[in-house]
């Protein structure tokens, strides 16, 4: 039998969301991370108009050179557009977007590329088309605003958003503390899954808060072990008659140490 791996555990904050543990402060909650996304939108938007005036004269900068002013803006809207987007993003997964309305369901997993769009393709036009900007300038400036357009809207996608009601069937049908990885995709319901193997430390708690900390899927390994039912991008399927799973329960130490950990 294959020796038992032995994890570093790390209990989460609480943001609140049915929580089962108690906790040392709060992570926030979805208002608030919706606030402060729409703060740094806003600000990114501001460094935009601000490039914009200063291309059409309107704002005079003297001591640096227009390379060095466009940069900067560009950098500053970047910054902003990323850092309100991953709060959006955590905003979505403490209280997602219903699926009843699928285009409603887009728009709002969609917000931070949205954003990263009008935050750049106004100003990447405007400098194509002035005249006044030296080409060497230009050029520059135009493939720095296009690089931080890829880079904002890239890091802006929720690649797995997560539904209420796929959130719903989840705390519905798995009780109990969960498991999860710094960097994985997904969270489990045993501690000895083959896919934690290689991860020295886990982080654990209800499914809620593995949802908000971004795993918003159950581990296929888990979910075969413990016969609960998900779909082909591993959200946990609703029953109406689905008997609670209890997360974080000890089982035998069947996993084969050759597979590596994916999660």
């Amino acid at each position: 039998m294959a020796e038992k791996k032995t994890h570093n555990i790390v209990q989460t904050e609480s943001t609140g969301a049915k929580p089962q543990v108690v906790q040392t402060k709060p992570a926030g909650n979805a208002t608030g991370y919706r606030v402060g996304a729409i703060v740094l939108w806003l600000l990114a938007i501001v460094c935009e108009v601000l490039a914009v005036l200063y291309l059409f004269g309107k704002l005079e900068i003297t001591f640096l050179p227009t390379l060095w002013v466009l940069i900067i803006l560009i950098v500053l809207d970047l910054a902003f557009v990323i850092i309100g987007s991953q709060l959006w993003k955590k905003a979505n997964h403490i209280k997602p977007a219903s699926k009843k309305n699928p285009t409603l369901f887009w728009l709002w997993n969609n917000m931070g590329v949205i954003v990263a769009c009008f935050a750049f393709i106004p100003l990447i036009i405007l400098m194509l088309t002035n005249k006044d900007l030296d080409k060497k300038t230009k050029t520059i400036a135009v493939i720095a605003a296009i690089v931080a357009l890829l880079i904002g809207g890239a890091a802006s996608v929720d690649y797995n958003p997560i539904s209420q009601e796929e959130q719903a069937a989840a705390v519905d049908t798995i009780e109990g503390n969960v498991y999860w990885t710094q960097f994985g995709k997904v969270y489990h319901t045993h501690e000895d899954c083959p896919h934690l193997n290689n991860s020295d430390t886990l982080y654990t708690n209800n499914v809620s808060e593995a949802i908000a900390a971004g795993r918003t899927r159950l581990c296929k390994t888990c979910a075969a072990k413990d016969s609960v039912e998900v779909d082909e991008n591993g959200f946990v399927v609703a029953k109406d008659d689905a008997t609670p799973v209890e997360g974080g329960d000890e089982v035998s130490d069947t996993a084969d140490d050759g597979v590596k950990s994916l999660d």
